[in-house]
């Protein structure tokens, strides 16, 4: 059975491996060791309630129980932007005019911009690719929002996710080498990795200060604003259908989207209801259902049969097990 768990330092090498195969672009998941072990104790203490509420990193791991497999991951990060900054280029629309000569003329210019400060992020999304059929890519992208509506008032109520721009079969980044090198006099890796590890002040010391006008951009890096990673693709698909849409916002390294939506409009948030446990031998259900734990603490979430009945919800010993639920205890369901 895949469930979605919490992850913890015991994890380090499977999300080193998760790592390498998600490729470039890819800054929450940096192939640094140090950087993980780091982020998986910030895991594990976010779990267990150890640390402010805004300063919580939830990474969460798709494991198959017969086989203790990790085959994907997830995360939920509490606030960005708090300390520090959480740049991205606006796309802007400028209208020129001269009644003179009876003209008009739309311009794009793109503005950095710090705007989503306190945001909840949802992000980290990355499966094997043995594991992008079957559905297991929208349980492990609906087990965020099923953490979120457990304890909404530990999130913010604007929610945001960033997608991985466009990055050519030989690992070239249109966007990087033609406009953002310009002002980052580096390599892509390094200012990816320095973007995840430092203060961000490299930014706003070389970020340009002045609108740039995106006509003036040769035809490659224009053609990728806003576009999305090919891989990325069934990510942006799955944010869709929960609700989430394009606000205008790009990275600032590969023109990836931002796309964000009202946490309570989020729909496995606002559609998931709670249950009191029964187990049973046999559950009678036409389909299976998202089901997850009723807190952070502790969180887990498989899609599996749940009977509805009132408020109860039976489940299979296999379900309550894979939970860690016993009869009485409270879950979430989203058919």
């Amino acid at each position: 059975m895949l469930v979605v768990r919490p992850a913890g330092p015991a994890d380090l090498d499977h999300l080193l491996e998760l790592a390498i195969l998600s490729g470039p672009g890819f800054t929450s998941l940096p192939e640094d060791p140090d950087q993980l072990a780091e982020r998986l104790d910030l895991s594990r203490d976010s779990f267990a309630g150890r640390m402010d509420p805004v300063e919580r990193w939830y990474t969460l791991m798709l494991e198959e129980t017969d086989t203790g497999d990790i085959d994907g991951i997830g995360s939920v990060k509490a606030s960005v932007g708090l300390k520090r900054p959480f740049f991205s280029f606006r796309i802007v629309n400028n209208t020129a005019q001269s009644p003179s000569l009876g003209l008009k003329l739309d311009h794009q210019t793109l503005v950095l911009v710090n705007e989503c400060t306190g945001w909840t992020e949802v992000g980290s999304l990355f499966l094997k690719a043995d594991r992008r059929k079957g559905g297991a890519g929208r349980l492990l992208s609906q087990s965020r929002y099923m953490l979120i509506g457990a304890e909404p008032e530990l999130f913010n109520d604007m929610v945001l996710a960033e997608l991985r721009g466009v990055f050519t079969p030989d690992g070239a980044c249109p966007f990087w080498d033609h406009v953002a090198h310009k002002f980052f006099p580096m390599e892509f890796d390094q200012a990816d990795y320095m973007t995840g590890s430092t203060d961000k002040q490299f930014i706003l010391d070389l970020a340009p200060r002045h609108p740039i006008y995106v006509e003036l951009l040769p035809e490659p890096a224009r053609a990728v604003i806003g576009k999305v990673h090919p891989q990325g693709v069934p990510a942006m698909a799955l944010l869709e259908s929960e609700g989430f849409r394009p606000n205008g916002l790009i990275d600032i390294f590969d023109a990836g989207p931002t796309v964000s939506c009202g946490r309570d409009n989020i729909r496995t948030v606002r559609d998931a209801r709670p249950y009191t446990v029964a187990v049973a031998e046999e559950v009678e259900a036409e389909l299976p259902a998202l089901i997850s734990t009723a807190s952070v603490g502790g969180f887990r979430a498989v899609r599996q049969k749940a009977a509805i009945d009132g408020d109860v919800a039976a489940l299979s010993r296999e379900t309550a097990d894979a939970l860690k639920v016993r009869p009485g205890d409270t879950v979430r369901v989203k058919s």
